[in-house]
């Protein structure tokens, strides 16, 4: 069943990528500039005393790209090439990485930068998620514990070893007894927590990100949630950095906010020291360490943007 609805979005990305094409030839014959509308997205929590109540299915605004800005030009032309590519890989029901895409047109992409930003000019233009592209990544996540799933064919059993994060276009069927999601943002803690056993004496999973969570990884933890129901909570250093990353694992990123509402997760919960226990427990200043300038910057630009309008 999942092989024929893969088909079905296939031949409706082919459709609009031919309609899209089309009317960007029709403008040019009839000697009009053709103006490509990118809309774009925020994501953002509207009630901050409850429950997490996200925004970020409705475009915000948009922005326009036209041949008669010379600043256009090259994005526009990134896109069409990286288009083209989207276009053959749905055709012949291949797949490729964001970064065997670069290497097609590396002169002219110049950075995966422009890649990257091109497949999420596509994804906005044909409302669809990277991995409907058959665009693929390989995660950098890692998961342990009492989780068993199969994918393409083969089997991993986490409990004995820990796996990488695997997400293809088809999402893995899973196996579990665990009665609750770890989310840890270091791998360091990651590891330590295997070479204590912990989830042998904790029926649990435990997900690492390595640090900020890729797509792979935050598709795999929201494939999780959904599918087992379980509780899930993240632990998280007590810094700017800590905060972004629960942030985009519960709201999602700002980059993708276009794909947030099949990526976030918005029932985890926060574990750890919180910046009140410093003062709620009278933690000696010795135990605390000093904000850094980057992290004090760093912490005005992320947590400190104007209100949504």
């Amino acid at each position: 069943m999942e092989g024929i609805h893969s088909s079905t979005r296939s031949r409706d990305l082919l459709r609009k990528i031919k309609e899209f094409t089309l009317s960007i030839l029709e403008d040019l014959s009839e000697g009009r500039s053709p103006l490509i509308f990118i809309q774009s997205f925020r994501t953002y929590c509207t009630n901050l005393d409850s429950i997490c109540s996200c925004r970020s299915n409705k475009p915000s605004g948009h922005e326009v790209l036209t041949f008669q800005k010379e600043s256009h030009v090259h994005r526009i032309d990134a896109l069409l090439r990286v288009l083209l590519i989207v276009q053959q890989l749905l055709q012949e029901n291949k797949h490729a990485s964001k970064r065997d895409i670069y290497y097609m047109h590396s002169l002219l992409f110049s950075d995966q930068s422009v890649v990257d930003r091109a497949i999420n000019d596509i994804c906005i233009l044909l409302q669809c998620s990277r991995h409907n592209l058959n665009v693929v990544s390989v995660g950098n996540g890692l998961v342990m514990g009492w989780l068993r799933f199969f994918e393409a064919g083969r089997k991993f059993d986490c409990i004995n070893s820990p796996n990488s994060v695997r997400m293809g276009e088809r999402s893995p069927n899973l196996v579990s007894a665990a009665l609750y999601i770890l989310v840890v943002e270091k791998e360091s803690v990651f590891q330590r927590l295997e070479n204590d056993k912990f989830c042998s004496k904790n029926r649990c999973i435990v997900i690492t990100g390595r640090g900020y969570p890729d797509v792979p990884t935050r598709r795999f933890l929201r494939l999780l949630v959904d599918k087992l129901g379980l509780p899930v909570y993240c632990l998280v250093d007590c810094d700017p950095y800590g905060f972004d990353i629960l942030a985009t694992y519960r709201f999602g990123s700002m980059q993708m906010a276009y794909d947030a509402k099949f990526l976030r997760v918005p029932q985890i919960q926060w574990l750890g020291a919180f910046p009140s226990d410093s003062e709620n427990y009278d933690l000696p200043k010795r135990c605390l360490l000093p904000l850094t300038i980057e992290g004090d910057t760093y912490s005005k630009d992320q947590w400190l943007p104007s209100a949504p309008s």
